[in-house]
């Protein structure tokens, strides 16, 4: 073979080589994409599957109100809610009437969405009703005239406050429709044209008509699972001893439900993004996260120097403000709520965004107690 015929047969393996090399190439990425999508898939289905399990902790290892079982709901890689047997009860009640009537399973799950944002399916009494302390109640409200599992007002139409204190009255008004007791004034679930077709959240909130509208969906997965798990002819299973609440411990026993409220609200934030001189749900700054989680527990605070309408105080308990990163005589950049145990929860910065974190990842911690002696 010529010289020149050579270089010719180098070249035509050599460029064989590269055009094999470059269809390798695009082969594994197009594998790795497909690869990557279908783990997007899995990941993003496992995060919405949800279970519910029995649970009864040991006395010692669990706060006291967990004592004697209950149940717990799991929902991809959150913490977990747990719910009293009287929580459940609440629960069973809603769907028990949804039974009765004969309406869509549906509309029980966005029935328990209401209430687990109303009320975290309690039936609740209101320090501004004293007439609703006559009645059998499971905790206390502060909303308005706001009574029942489904805080629904006298004012508003509802109901007597003896009706709304009723479980089965609460479920009754919420499903509405021609048997219901306000005969579609206020205007029950079913009394909403097309509500099948609206997502569920947006559904409860056309009878709810709440000043946060979008807090409803985030208990779809958790209601869902409740819902499947009453319903059904087998008792949940017991959950397992490795389950564990992924997030540091706070401390939860023996708080008043004025605390418990303003914790429950301050959690329903946590994921939030930090976003300057924000205050809409989860797109807040320090000021406004604080600023929304006690407009929910109906106390209205100033948009910022939140401190100011509040006591200064060496021995805080969860709900209290936390303030640090000292400005000045009396005044702090940074403020979030105590969580207890050093930990606080706060819209931290644009990178960390809203979540529980330790008290001393920030300098010149101080503390104060906005609720006073009378709520507290």
């Amino acid at each position: 073979m010529s010289f020149p015929a050579m270089l010719m047969a180098v070249a035509k393996r050599r460029a064989l080589l590269r055009a094999a090399t470059a269809v390798a190439i695009v082969v594994a990425l197009m594998f790795g994409v497909v690869f990557c999508a279908f783990v997007t898939v899995l990941v993003a289905n496992r995060s919405s599957e949800a279970s519910v399990c029995t649970s009864m902790g040991p006395v010692g290892e669990e706060p006291s109100s967990r004592r004697g079982g209950g149940l717990e709901i799991h929902v991809g890689g959150r913490e977990p809610v747990w719910l009293t047997p009287r929580q459940v009860t609440v629960a069973s009640g809603y769907i028990s009437v949804g039974k009765q009537l004969g309406i869509p399973r549906d509309a029980w799950i966005i029935a328990i969405m209401m209430a687990l944002q109303e009320s975290t399916l309690r039936v609740l009494a209101n320090s501004n009703v004293p007439a609703s302390f006559q009645f059998p109640h499971d905790g206390v409200g502060s909303d308005h005239d706001s009574i029942g599992s489904a805080q629904q007002r006298p004012a508003a139409g509802w109901g007597s406050v003896e009706q709304l204190m009723d479980l089965g009255y609460n479920a009754r008004a919420f499903y509405g429709g021609p048997s219901g007791p306000n005969r579609g004034s206020p205007r029950g679930l079913l009394d909403v044209p097309g509500w099948q077709s609206l997502d569920k959240g947006q559904a409860a909130q056309a009878v709810q008509v709440s000043a946060f509208p979008e807090l409803y969906s985030r208990w779809e997965s958790q209601a869902t699972a409740l819902v499947s798990s009453l319903e059904g002819a087998n008792a949940p299973a017991k959950c397992a001893d490795a389950v564990k609440v992924s997030a540091p411990s706070v401390a939860l026993e023996n708080l008043t439900q004025i605390r418990e409220d303003i914790l429950r609200f301050t959690q329903a934030g946590v994921g939030g993004t930090y976003t300057w001189g924000g205050e809409k749900f989860k797109a807040w700054d320090c000021s406004g996260y604080v600023q929304w989680i006690y407009r929910q527990a109906g106390i209205n605070l100033p948009r910022v120097e939140q401190w100011r309408v509040g006591q200064r105080t060496e021995s805080p308990q969860p709900g209290d403000l936390v303030v640090q990163n000292p400005q000045g005589p009396d005044n702090w950049g940074h403020v979030g709520i105590y969580a207890g145990n050093g930990m606080m929860y706060s819209a931290l910065n644009p990178s960390a965004g809203t979540l529980l974190h330790p008290v001393d990842w920030n300098p010149g911690s101080a503390y104060f107690d906005l609720l006073g002696g009378r709520l507290a």
